[in-house]
């Protein structure tokens, strides 16, 4: 009969070996980048006063629907965090002698009590970074570069879309958008590469919009190709301007870096609504395997401010990489998967203290070894590393010990060589980084 403990809560799951290795790699590869690029690691708890994330100027009355509440034994009201900004904003009021810019970086779980769909958990990992105290728009440019540098080191061919809340709010201002229908209409315009200028007429109609405001936001979009110096010939406003200057500001800097990935300006991306006052910018895969974006962020100048409510200003600037998301478009490349437990397993044959030996040996010298525990026969050992895809298996017995050598065998090759245990090390790793 089953047992109906052993299941996972809804939209959790157990990530088994093979996958927690390629999710190991993402996070050492992400991690390496992200301190090569001087941000600093940060670690907040996962649970949180409830109060806390509950502010309004948190993530916000949708967000909340989604926290999970709980209460400890003295009866205190708690819950578990669902991003890392609120945490990263307690940190930063908790410390107010901090010295700015901070850039630091967090990559842990977060959990939200929302609908679950392939890809989409309750329980995740967020991998942020951001630099708070910074307005220059060098500080968008850096993390746009680090972007393509962790994602090319991982394998992965992408391109960014950039855009500037400012301009696009000026932009609905001028075209007679009341600032209550802005949401609305964002969200709508956010839609238009993938629905089109008719499919996103229709959402302004579901959405109720007049139909006044429909037919200017159409007008406009029908207007033909839109670039940064076009919107500055056809908008006047202090706003637009202000964001069309920003922009030219970061892609300057996007070229002097020599950043060589292709980053596009999108005039209708909005990224959300509440807390992004600047830059905003979502990754996506250059082949569409996945369509939806593998990590995103923006410029956030206000939300600490308010949140702490000290009175000061913190500008800050911020971007997100989906763990999960690019552990499955790494599942979909057909190129062959190199994670592996261990390069070698060392088989005793009789030599069980030798064998730990020799196993801790290589283990001293960085390379990756298992040592076969279970007694098993040699036929059974080595069907083992072959299951285990162990490149290199070691065998250890008595007429190894008396001369001094050990055998040697390669896996795929089927062959065997007899190696002098003073040079075992140095064979071992020649044979590693000729596979």
């Amino acid at each position: 009969m089953e047992n109906s403990v052993l299941k996972n809560v809804k939209g959790t799951k157990d990530f088994m070996p093979e996958e927690q290795m390629v999710r190991n790699r993402i996070r050492r590869t992400l991690e390496e980048v992200f301190e090569a690029y001087g941000c600093k690691p940060l670690e907040t708890p996962m649970l949180s006063v409830f109060e806390l994330l509950a502010s309004k100027y948190g993530g916000g009355a949708e967000i909340l629907k989604e926290v999970y509440r709980l209460s400890d034994q003295g009866e205190r009201e708690l819950a578990l965090r669902y991003d890392l900004t609120v945490p990263l904003a307690k940190v930063v009021g908790m410390n107010p002698e901090m010295r700015l810019p901070f850039k630091r970086y967090e990559i842990g779980k977060v959990f939200r009590d929302g609908p679950v769909k392939p890809g989409r958990f309750r329980e995740f990992v967020q991998c942020d970074v951001d630099i708070v105290g910074s307005s220059s728009m060098l500080a968008e440019a850096e993390l746009i570069s680090m972007a393509f540098t962790a994602l090319e080191r991982l394998g992965l061919d992408v391109y960014i879309e950039v855009n500037n809340r400012k301009l696009l709010s000026g932009i609905l201002q001028e075209l007679g958008i009341p600032e209550d229908r802005a949401g609305d209409v964002m969200l709508s315009l956010d839609k238009l590469e993938k629905i089109g200028v008719g499919g996103v007429r229709d959402d302004l109609r579901e959405r109720n919009v007049e139909e006044s405001l429909i037919t200017a936001i159409v007008a406009f979009l029908q207007e033909g190709e839109t670039t940064l110096t076009s919107l500055a010939e056809r908008f006047s406003s202090s706003l637009v301007q202000q964001g069309i200057r920003e922009l030219e500001q970061f892609f300057a800097h996007v070229q002097g870096a020599g950043v060589t990935g292709e980053v596009r300006f999108t005039p209708f991306l909005a990224r959300g609504l509440g807390i992004y006052t600047g830059t905003v910018y979502e990754i996506f895969l250059q082949d569409q395997s996945i369509t939806s974006s593998i990590g995103s962020g923006g410029r956030y100048d206000k939300i600490i401010g308010q949140f702490l409510g000290d009175g000061r200003e913190y500008p800050a600037v911020g971007i997100s990489f989906g763990l999960d998301v690019i552990l499955t478009a790494l599942l979909m490349r057909t190129i062959e998967n190199d994670e592996r437990s261990a390069d070698v397993l060392v088989v005793p044959l009789g030599t069980e203290a030798l064998s730990l030996g020799l196993a801790n040996r290589l283990r001293g010298c960085g390379i990756k070894t298992e040592l076969e525990l279970s007694g098993r026969k040699l036929k059974k050992a080595l069907d083992y590393a072959n299951k285990e895809q162990i490149p290199f298996v070691l065998i250890y017995g008595e007429n190894e010990v008396e001369s001094g050598n050990v055998v040697l065998r390669d896996m795929k090759e089927g062959t065997e060589q007899t190696v002098s245990l003073d040079s075992l090390e140095q064979r071992i790793r020649e044979a590693i980084t000729n596979k």
